[in-house]
Order: C-alpha cells, then sequence, then structure tokens
C-alpha cells in the first residue's frame, strides 16, 4: 500500500474528510515510500514479534508492521485520524487505539488486545513535541522492548548519540547510554512531509540493555539532573544545592569529588555515565 505516502492519496484523504493537520499534535504525513521501507527494514519484524506504534498519521508504517508483526497496535490521540485509520486500515492484525500516548498505560492497552508478554518492538515517528517524554517513558518501561526504531528530529537524534565534551552531551545522551545502546539509521529531510516540519529528522535505533553502571538509578540521575541544571557552573558549583539537600557538607562534597577521581573544576558536560555513577556512589557515603 505504498499509495499512502503518494502526496495526492494525503491530500485526498485530508479533502475527504475535511481534516487539516493540528500544530498541537506535531502532525507531519511521511510522502516517502523508500524512508518508510528503511524504517520497516531496520526494524526487522519476526513472526511471534508484537509492534507498538506512537502517532500512526495516515497509516504509512502502521500497514506494514500489520502485516509483518504478529499483531500492531498504533496509538493514535486524533480521534478524526482515528475514525480514518480505522476505516482504510481494515485488518485483524492492527489495532487503533484512540488516546494519549504519553499518559496512557501502554501494557494494560497491549493486553487489552491479546499481547501476552511476546517480544515487542517500538517503530514510530514519534510526534516531535514528545519525542523525548515518550522515548524515556519506552526505556523507563518494563516491557520486553527488543528494540526501538523512531524518527526524531535531527538535534534530537545528535543530542542521543553525543559524547562528553560535545555541545550536544547532557542528560538525554546519558539516558539513552544507561538504558540502551544508540545507533543512527538515517538522515531525514523536511521535504519529505506533508506539511514539511521546521525541522529536519532523523531515524534512530535503541536497542535497551542492561545498565553497565551500578550506582542506584534514583540517586543517579538526580546528580545527573543537578549537574546540567546550570551547565554554566563548575559540576561542583552545580551540585551544591543537592548536596546541601542530601546533607552533605562542603568538605565531604569535596571529598567525593576527589575520591571519584573527577576535577570538580569541570563542567557536568566532561563527566561520562562511568564518571557520574563514581561520583554518585562516593556522595551517597556522606548521606
Amino acid at each position: 500500500m505504498s499509495r499512502i505516502t503518494s502526496p495526492s492519496y494525503v491530500s485526498a484523504v485530508m479533502k475527504r474528510r475535511g481534516f487539516s493537520t493540528k500544530k498541537r499534535f506535531g502532525q507531519n504525513f511521511l510522502i516517502d515510500q523508500n524512508i518508510v521501507d528503511r524504517i520497516i527494514q531496520c526494524a526487522n519484524l519476526q513472526a511471534g514479534e508484537w509492534a507498538l506504534e506512537i502517532g500512526p498519521g495516515l497509516g504509512a508504517l502502521t500497514v506494514h508492521l500489520g502485516e509483518l508483526a504478529d499483531h500492531a497496535v498504533a496509538i493514535e490521540i486524533d480521534t478524526v485520524l482515528v475514525d480514518i485509520l480505522r476505516d482504510t486500515l481494515d485488518s485483524d492484525g492492527i489495532t487503533i487505539w484512540s488516546g494519549d500516548a504519553l499518559e496512557e498505560d501502554w501494557e494494560e492497552i497491549l493486553r487489552s488486545c491479546g499481547w501476552q508478554g511476546q517480544p515487542l518492538k517500538l517503530v514510530a515517528n514519534l510526534p516531535y513535541y514528545l519525542t523525548t517524554p515518550l522515548i524515556m517513558k519506552a526505556l523507563e518501561s518494563e516491557l520486553p522492548f527488543a528494540s526501538l526504531v523512531v524518527m526524531v528530529q535531527k538535534e534530537v537524534a545528535l543530542r542521543m548519540q553525543a559524547s562528553p565534551g560535545s555541545k550536544d552531551f547532557g542528560v538525554l545522551s546519558l539516558a539513552v547510554q544507561y538504558y540502551s545502546e544508540c545507533r543512527l539509521v538515517m538522515n531525514v529531510p523536511r521535504t519529505v512531509f506533508i506539511p514539511a516540519p521546521a525541522v529536519d529528522s532523523a531515524v534512530v535505533e535503541l536497542l535497551p540493555r542492561a545498565p553497565e553502571v551500578d550506582a542506584p538509578r534514583e540517586e543517579l540521575f538526580a546528580v545527573i539532573r543537578a549537574g546540567f541544571g546550570q551547565r554554566r557552573k563548575t559540576v561542583r558549583n552545580a551540585l551544591k544545592p543537592l548536596a546541601d539537600d542530601w546533607g552533605i557538607t562542603p568538605e565531604q562534597l569535596d571529598q567525593a569529588f576527589l575520591q571519584a577521581e573527577i576535577d570538580s573544576a569541570q563542567r557536568a558536560e566532561k563527566l561520562s555515565l562511568e564518571d557520574f555513577s563514581r561520583l554518585t556512589k562516593e556522595l551517597l557515603k556522606g548521606v
């Protein structure tokens, strides 16, 4: 059904249904079948696997997910699009779920559709205004995602892949690294969407895995967020308010940096995930 990605099909459906894209939902419909094919190829859906999609649009990805996976569940917030999808993608292998993907319980949705713990893959052109929270929801969930193949803003893809010391390195970089391995699949120009977004995009693949550092997760990310909360400050000064909240004295804070073998005069963007883990464990000794 490559016609779903043809500009004439998209325009005809929108005209017939009296549908206009809504900026608040970040609606940009993909009109390049080659890019759809690359995404599907990267997802590499196998027999016995389920697919979860967020923001299916007019179904350019959905139709293929339904053909290749045992079952595809697509969550769509726009009720008008839900009606269109249910009319045009009439398949027992596809469920169009009406709801807010950020607020809904994904496991409950999947189980209500018959999912019983089968291998699961997230494949989606994510709504740009919710990219980061949706990725974090997926990574932090206890769902058995084998992979996440998602289209995001190019700048977000750069942040996800960034290394310590680069301008793009930050909390998202560390969170993605904590939960998964990340690779860039391809860059996507803004010209292959209707309407064209204001930014270029990229497709990334995330392969969830067990964390490779052993600091307690909640405390680790409290330290990471505090470190990047005031990027222009030295990491010691940025962490001072958190240390105060934890009852850690300035002397103990300095000692934690010393024991973790980290220069407290540098900025947080210079620290690796391993550095933050060592520092967190040393800080907790003073709590």
